[in-house]
């Protein structure tokens, strides 16, 4: 779900320059490749269900794939939100570790995690000479397209010796329990099916085990959770319902309204301390 667009634009399909010159732009997402940032100018506030980070200009951030999380970017200090990000993909990820010798079984990872590296001078110049092409609007041919996303693996590497462990990983979601999954990302707005695949199931198999563990229907579990939510942002922790309702995956602030009076009986705003 997205509030602002702004604009992207590409000089090449895994490497992207973006643009948000007014308000913020708001997104749940899960990408299905591991994306590499580098923050131009603005702010960036990522959101998980237990933790919240927050980046500035010249950040770098690895944003790991198969990671539910919300992201919310500002202008800042008259200056658009602007960004660019790398796709490493797992075609890509998978030719490179191809020579690369590792230990025969990597450690496992429980969940998913940014790795951070600040304003690293190696990976910001790598990433700041990709600034000319955005600049001529020109497309990188492939041939460089690959030397850079290379570049940029070789000192992310060099940087976080343990990035192995999640950059040479290509297995997909195993077969998870089903409750504490969906207690700690009820929050996020993403399709049903987004859900099962993170659970290690088919969307048939999902709805079953869902209505066994919860005895109703993941969306009316889903809105019964966010409205809960909610409803203790704006009561007891005094925040207005225009601050909450983007927060606990809702799309709009009228829709998120409704909800909320039908199931509690009054407006948001009537549960205002």
């Amino acid at each position: 779900m997205l509030t602002n667009m702004g604009q992207q634009q590409y000089i090449h399909t895994d490497i992207k320059r973006s643009s948000f010159e007014d308000q913020f732009f708001k997104a749940d997402v899960l990408f299905d490749d591991h994306l590499l940032v580098w923050l131009i100018s603005g702010e960036t506030r990522i959101v998980q269900a237990d933790k919240t980070y927050l980046f500035g200009a010249g950040d770098t951030l690895l944003f790991p794939r198969h990671l539910l999380a919300t992201v919310i970017n500002y202008p800042k200090n008259g200056l658009p939100h602007q960004a660019v990000a790398m796709h490493l993909t797992q075609a890509r990820l998978k030719n490179y570790y191809h020579n690369i010798e590792l230990p025969d079984k990597l450690n496992p990872i429980p969940q998913p995690a940014f790795q951070t590296f600040a304003q690293h001078p190696l990976l910001k110049s790598c990433l700041a000479s990709l600034i000319p092409y955005f600049e001529l609007k020109e497309n990188l041919p492939e041939a460089i397209a690959s030397l850079k996303i290379e570049e940029a693996i070789h000192v992310v590497r060099m940087i976080a010796p343990d990035i192995d462990q999640a950059l040479a990983n290509f297995a997909e979601p195993g077969k998870i329990g089903i409750t504490d999954f969906m207690e700690r990302n009820y929050m996020f707005n993403m399709p049903v099916e987004k859900f099962g695949y993170l659970t290690g199931r088919s969307l048939t198999t999902f709805k079953r085990d869902f209505k066994k563990a919860f005895q109703t229907t993941p969306q009316k579990w889903l809105t019964q959770k966010r409205l809960e939510l909610a409803h203790y942002q704006i009561r007891e922790k005094n925040r207005r319902p225009s601050e909450v309702y983007l927060e606990t995956g809702f799309e709009n602030l009228s829709h998120f309204g409704y909800a909320f009076k039908k199931q509690f009986g009054y407006a948001p705003t009537e549960s205002m301390g």
